[in-house]
């Protein structure tokens, strides 16, 4: 009995438990910011609050990288709007325009980056506003205005710091090790599943973005984790090879598969039985690892055996190669087995590259964290300028409505419609997070106005103060932190805050109280049918340049520098493919597509990295010069390849298959007197890569447009 009622209070600790432990600290922070705001009789102590209920997160490392991008966004809008007052202080409407540029930059910069930066873009904007606009009505005293605004969202920071520190912390660092070996299993599973032939189209597609999913989530879990726990700091390097390792080793099981995939259902028979020794064996290894969370120690221990695994693999290749040799099989086949070889052991040889890694963070220093690479995320930047210009073009009006009637909440009408302009830029869907917003901010005003004129007129003292707003802000942060209702917490939170938090002088007017609520909440549904109709994000316009910029990530793969090529490449294409299943929530058509692109794409450029790759590795030996037919049959393709993923037509992609067969042709012609071993043969990788380059061509289920059936050469239909 003792026992269940501990392993069903260990459950509800790590779930329902966490939200309530939230809520408590959320209380606790709410109530000490405030409590010191009156005692250092700040003007607005309900800033200080807006704070506390911005920053506040379930975890500290979040609150602390959220307090740093805060503190950096506020000084920047600070310095903005003290220049601005200064320069136009007199010119209202020049000032307007201003801020209205400067906000759209801002949420511009937050559609960009979508990540800590990019909170720092949505401070710098709001705050610029918070700051900016009240100090319109006197202009002499802007500049304590910024300044006492600057220490109340200051003191918010650090009250929200401490206690999310000090009590009952909940660290990133255990979810970081949690995620991390959550999602070796999972692909341990897949991979061990799809070796073995038994992955259907659906999984395959839907693994493949969670994975896309995963390496970005986990990029800004590692930056999190680097501001709270020194340990992980000294491991951030690790962490974010680890996640580039995995990234690489995720495309090249893609690859493989793809390549299983084609030669099952052509005529890829013989191939596949000689190399299911070789499969058998890897995923063998995998198994084990499918149904537990591997530590640091046991990542070690999966080093040595796959170290073992390679060794075994080159004579189980070898004997499949014999194998299929006595069937007498055709030149296409003899490439199908080298190119599934090929890859099957610079799989394996990847994973213990990511083994290497993971049992690296047993120790503080390691010679792995000297790794210069980073994840870099990427923005469709038309979207992102008209995210900005829709917030600027919003502000712009909504202040120009307010100097033309002079209403005396006008101010606060302008205020909100920037903050939920800079707070919604970053969403996947800004219509949906402003309506929340929205929806969250007309139940803090009814809340409000309750508690300003029939609670707190009977109030004496700071801890009946705290009993009376424990209700609102405990159903606030309930709210705030379910994933599905977070908006309208925030914006209960938010706006209860700023207009119902009493002052240090309190005053009850009823007229004042009532302006600022109707002009929040019809700001917040101006915002929200502005997301729904002026080019809202989830529409065809942004799914077909994401595509676009999915394509070019081939043209950069092919005309890039080599340098940080990989990282950029493996970064670039999960972001967007993460982006746009986002934007396409709730079309699988349109997901399915873009998932089709991905394939191609990682396929495609992948293939044409590790060829450039290959040829900087060359020595310096005459059947290797730059002006070898060989040579310049490649630079032919990557031409063609950059044509077609520019422009996908029917004439391009044969002419792409032209190219390649001309490459895989002129590199089978050239004499390698200095390779004796096939194994070693460079010519012989890079035919690989080439002869994997047109199967992914040729492959029907790729989206590239036909016009004519493909007629293939001579020997090669089993490669669809």
């Amino acid at each position: 009995m003792v026992r269940s009622f501990n392993r069903v209070l260990a459950e509800w600790a790590r779930s329902d438990g966490l939200t309530w432990a939230f809520v408590c600290k959320a209380l606790l922070t709410a109530f000490l910011a405030l409590w010191l705001a009156y005692r250092l009789e700040l003007p607005q102590p309900g800033t200080v609050l807006v704070t506390v209920f911005i920053v506040m997160q379930p975890q500290s490392g979040q609150v602390l990288a959220k307090s740093f991008y805060r503190i950096i966004g506020t000084l920047l809008g600070l310095s903005v709007m003290v220049l601005l007052i200064a320069l136009f202080n007199q010119e209202r409407v020049l000032f307007m325009l201003c801020l209205a540029l400067w906000i759209g930059l801002c949420t511009a910069g937050a559609a960009r980056y979508r990540d800590f930066r990019g909170y720092a873009c949505v401070l710098a904007g709001y705050t610029a506003v918070m700051i900016g606009l009240p100090a319109t009505r006197h202009p002499d005293d802007a500049f304590m205005l910024a300044l006492w605004r600057v220490l109340e969202i200051g003191l918010g920071i650090l009250c929200t710091g401490l206690v999310s520190g000090l009590v009952l912390p909940q660290s990133s660092r255990v979810d970081l090790r949690n995620t991390l070996q959550g999602r070796f299993r999972d692909f341990a599973a897949f991979a061990c599943e799809g070796l073995r032939g038994g992955l259907d189209s659906v999984r395959f597609d839907a693994a493949n973005a969670r994975f896309a999913a995963a390496a970005v989530s986990l990029e800004n879990l590692r930056n999190a984790t680097a501001f709270e726990d020194p340990q992980m700091r000294m491991r951030s390097g690790r962490l974010a090879r680890l996640n580039n390792e995995f990234m690489v080793l995720s495309t090249r099981f893609h690859g493989l598969h793809q390549l299983l995939r084609r030669l099952s259902v052509g005529q890829g028979g013989g191939v596949l039985e000689a190399l299911q020794p070789c499969l058998a064996e890897v995923a063998r290894l995998l198994a084990p690892l499918r149904d537990r969370l591997s530590s640091e120690a046991e990542a070690s221990e999966l080093a040595a055996r796959l170290e073992a695994c390679k060794q075994e693999l080159m004579p189980l290749i070898r004997a499949g190669r014999a194998q299929l040799a006595v069937q007498q099989p055709s030149e296409a086949q003899g490439l199908d087995y080298d190119t599934a070889a090929e890859l099957l052991y610079r799989f394996a040889d990847d994973l213990h590259n990511y083994a290497q890694t993971h049992a690296s963070l047993l120790d503080d220093r390691h010679q792995r964290e000297q790794w210069k690479e980073s994840f870099r995320p990427r923005a469709n930047p038309v979207a992102a300028a008209i995210a900005g210009l829709r917030s600027g073009l919003l502000i712009l009006v909504l202040s120009l409505f307010w100097m033309a009637t002079a209403w005396p909440s006008g101010g606060t009408f302008a205020m909100t419609i920037g903050m939920v302009s800079a707070l919604a830029s970053s969403s996947s869907n800004p219509r949906r997070l402003s309506l929340q917003l929205a929806l969250g901010a007309s139940a803090g005003a009814c809340l409000g106005v309750l508690m300003t004129f029939r609670v707190l007129p009977h109030l004496d003292g700071f801890a009946l103060l705290c009993c009376a707003l424990a209700p609102v802000v405990a159903l606030g942060a309930w709210l705030l932190a379910r994933p599905r209702s977070a908006g309208a917490g925030l914006g209960l939170l938010v706006w209860f805050g700023m207009h119902s938090v009493p002052a240090n002088q309190t005053l009850f007017d009823p007229h004042r109280l009532l302006n600022e609520y109707l002009a929040s909440v019809l700001s917040m549904a101006l915002a929200t049918v502005a997301a729904a109709v002026l080019l809202p994000p989830n529409r065809p316009w942004l799914w077909r340049r994401l595509e676009r910029d999915l394509r070019l990530c081939v043209v950069r793969a092919v005309s890039g520098r080599l340098k940080g090529l990989v990282s950029g490449f493996e970064s670039g294409t999960r972001d967007l493919l993460n982006q746009a299943y986002l934007y396409s929530a709730g079309r699988p058509d349109v997901q399915r597509q873009l998932l089709r692109w991905m394939f191609l794409v990682q396929e495609v450029g992948h293939a044409v990295i590790e060829l450039r790759l290959e040829q900087a590795r060359l020595p310096a030996l005459s059947c290797y010069a730059e002006s070898m037919p060989w040579r310049q049959a490649i630079r032919a393709m990557g031409r063609a390849l950059v044509r077609l993923f520019i422009l996908p037509s029917e004439a391009n992609r044969q002419r792409a298959l032209l190219a390649v067969e001309q490459a895989i042709d002129s590199v089978r012609g050239t004499a390698e007197p200095c390779a004796p071993q096939f194994e070693t043969s460079p010519l012989r990788r890079l035919q690989s890569y080439l002869h994997f380059i047109r199967s992914s061509l040729l492959d029907p289920q790729n989206p590239l447009p036909r016009q004519v059936a493909d007629s293939p050469r001579q020997g090669v239909a089993h490669a669809p």
